[in-house]
C-alpha cells in the first residue's frame, strides 16, 4: 500500500481550488459520464471486497468479515446498482403546472449539479458510510473531497488509494489526518457538506460550515429507542433486537439504544435475549463472528457505562456464555443487559454505541410513547407488534429520522426510503433519489409563451388591468 500522509490546509485548499476550477470549466457531466464513473467504482469495490474486510478488521482489532459484507460492501453495491438503474429519469427535468393565471406558459425544474460536495465518514461503517455519499454525490453531476475518520487509518489510507487510482483529484480526493485536519476541512467554502458521526461534533461541523454559507446534511445518533408492544410475537422480536444491537458489536448509528417492554413480559423477554445471544454467539474470545470496540477509549467509555450501572444496584446480566476471559487487549465486551437502570446513569443518558441493551419496563402504550418522547428526537425507532392500531399510534405520536416494524436496520437499505434525522439527530437525508436531490440545486424554470396576456399587466394601468386584478383575486 501506499504510504497515505496527512495533508495540510493548504493542500486542501489547493485541491478544492482545482475541483472548483474543473468543475467550472467542463459543467455537468452527461448521464454516459455519471454512469461510467458509477460502473468503474462498483467494479473496483468488487475487486477489493476482500482488501476491504482485512483493512477494516485491522483497525477494529476484530471485525466479522460477514458483518462487513452485510454492513459496507452489499448495501454500498446495492446503492450503485439502484443509481444506475434510476439515474437516467432522475436527470429528467421535470415539468410542473404554472397555474391557470399564467397559461399559456409552461415550466420546469432543471437538476444541477451544485459543483464541489465535502464528505466527512465516521469511523464506525467507514466504507460504507464515505462511498455512499459519495456516489450519491457523482449522480448528482458534482466533485467531491473525502475526509474519512482518522480512528480507521487503515481503512482511510485503502479508500484513498482505491479512489486515487480511479479519479483525478479534481474529481474526487480523500484527504487524511486527525482532528486538526477535519477543522480545517469543515471551514473550505464547500458548495454542500455532509457529515457523519456525533451530535457535539455536527455543531461545531454547522458552525464552520455557516462561515461560507454551506448547506449541510448532518447525519448524527442519539438513543434509538425499542419499544415491544403487547402483541408482539416474542422470539422473532428478540432475534431481530439482538442482531440490531449486536451488529458491529453495538457500534451502529441506529442500533436498538434501549428497549421499552410491557412489564408482565420482562422476565420472558430477558430470558429469550439471553438464549437468543448465546445462540448466536457461543463463544466470545476467539469467535471471529464477534467484533472488538474499535479503540481503548471507546472500549473504557463503555465499561464505565457497565461498571456504574453495577454500582447503581442495577440489575447488570454479562452473557459470556463459556464463561472465557476477555482480555481488554482485544476490547471484546461481553453482550450486556441492564435491567431498569436509574435516568441518572451515563448508559441512559449518553449514546452507548456499545453490546449493551438497557431494558426498562411500561405499564401502558402511552407511558412508552411519553418516555420516548420526553427525550431528544432519535435517528430512529423501532416497534413490534401485531396490533396495526398501536403499532400507527407511536408512529404517528413519536417523531424520529425513521422508524422500522418488527425489525431493525433495515429501513436504512431500503434504497427508496429517505435516510436521515431531525433536530439533535441530524438534518437533511440522502440514499436513492433523496440523494440525488440532496447534492443537485433544483433549478425552477419559467418558459413564456409568445401569446400572452402579462401585457394587460404592464402601464400605464386602465379598465382592462382592473378587470384582470379581478380576475387574479377571485375567491
Amino acid at each position: 500500500m501506499n504510504d497515505v500522509r496527512p495533508q495540510a490546509p493548504a493542500t486542501m485548499r489547493d485541491i478544492f481550488d482545482a475541483q472548483r476550477a474543473a468543475f467550472l470549466r467542463a459543467g455537468a457531466p452527461s448521464l454516459q459520464e455519471r454512469r461510467a464513473d458509477l460502473t468503474m467504482l462498483a467494479n473496483a469495490i468488487s475487486r477489493n471486497v476482500g482488501h476491504l474486510a482485512e483493512a477494516i478488521s485491522a483497525d477494529f482489532g476484530n471485525r466479522s468479515r460477514h458483518e462487513t459484507e452485510l454492513g459496507e460492501i452489499v448495501p454500498v453495491q446495492s446503492t450503485i446498482r439502484h443509481t444506475l438503474r434510476h439515474l437516467a429519469g432522475w436527470m429528467q427535468p421535470k415539468r410542473v403546472s404554472v397555474g391557470l393565471e399564467l397559461l399559456p406558459a409552461t415550466a420546469r425544474i432543471l437538476y444541477q449539479p451544485v459543483g464541489v460536495v465535502g464528505i466527512i465518514s465516521p469511523w464506525n461503517y467507514p466504507f460504507n458510510l464515505a462511498i455512499v455519499p459519495l456516489v450519491a454525490a457523482l449522480a448528482a453531476g458534482n466533485r467531491a473531497m473525502l475526509k474519512p475518520s482518522e480512528i480507521t487509518p487503515r481503512t482511510s489510507d485503502l479508500l484513498s488509494e482505491l479512489l486515487a487510482d480511479l479519479f483525478p483529484p479534481d474529481k474526487v480526493a480523500t484527504i487524511v489526518g486527525g482532528p486538526e485536519i477535519g477543522q480545517a476541512f469543515a471551514r473550505l467554502p464547500f458548495d454542500h457538506l455532509l457529515y457523519t458521526g456525533s451530535t457535539a461534533i455536527g455543531r461545531l461541523v454547522m458552525q464552520a460550515a455557516a462561515e461560507n454559507l454551506t448547506p449541510v446534511t448532518l447525519e448524527l445518533g442519539g438513543k434509538s429507542p425499542c419499544i415491544l408492544g403487547q402483541a408482539a410475537a416474542l422470539p422473532s422480536a428478540v432475534e431481530s433486537i439482538v442482531y440490531g444491537k449486536l451488529l458491529n458489536a453495538g457500534q451502529t448509528c441506529i442500533a436498538p439504544d434501549y428497549v421499552l417492554v410491557p412489564e408482565r413480559s420482562l422476565d420472558d423477554f430477558v430470558k429469550l435475549t439471553v438464549d437468543t445471544t448465546e445462540r448466536f454467539y457461543p463463544a466470545l474470545a476467539g469467535n471471529p463472528d464477534y467484533t472488538s470496540i474499535v479503540n481503548d477509549r471507546h472500549y473504557r467509555r463503555v465499561a464505565q457505562y457497565v461498571a456504574e450501572a453495577k454500582a447503581s444496584g442495577a440489575r447488570v446480566i454479562e452473557i459470556n456464555p463459556r464463561q472465557e476471559t476477555l482480555l481488554p487487549k482485544a476490547r471484546k465486551l461481553p453482550p450486556t443487559l441492564v435491567i431498569e437502570p436509574g435516568e441518572n446513569l451515563a448508559v441512559m443518558r449518553e449514546e452507548i454505541f456499545g453490546p449493551v441493551l438497557p431494558i426498562k419496563t411500561y405499564r401502558g402504550l402511552d407511558q412508552a410513547i411519553d418516555y420516548v418522547n420526553s427525550h431528544p428526537r432519535p435517528l430512529a425507532l423501532y416497534y413490534f407488534g401485531a396490533d396495526a392500531g398501536s403499532r400507527d399510534e407511536v408512529l404517528r405520536k413519536t417523531v424520529s429520522g425513521g422508524a422500522s416494524v418488527n425489525a431493525t436496520l433495515f429501513h436504512f437499505v431500503a434504497e427508496n426510503l429517505p435516510f436521515g434525522g431531525i433536530g439533535p439527530s441530524g438534518i437533511g437525508a440522502y440514499h436513492g433519489e433523496f440523494g440525488f436531490q440532496t447534492f443537485s440545486h433544483r433549478k425552477g424554470v419559467f418558459l413564456q409563451s409568445r401569446v400572452n396576456g402579462t401585457r394587460f399587466l404592464y402601464p400605464p394601468f386602465g379598465r382592462i388591468t382592473d378587470l384582470m386584478l379581478k380576475f387574479l383575486r377571485r375567491g
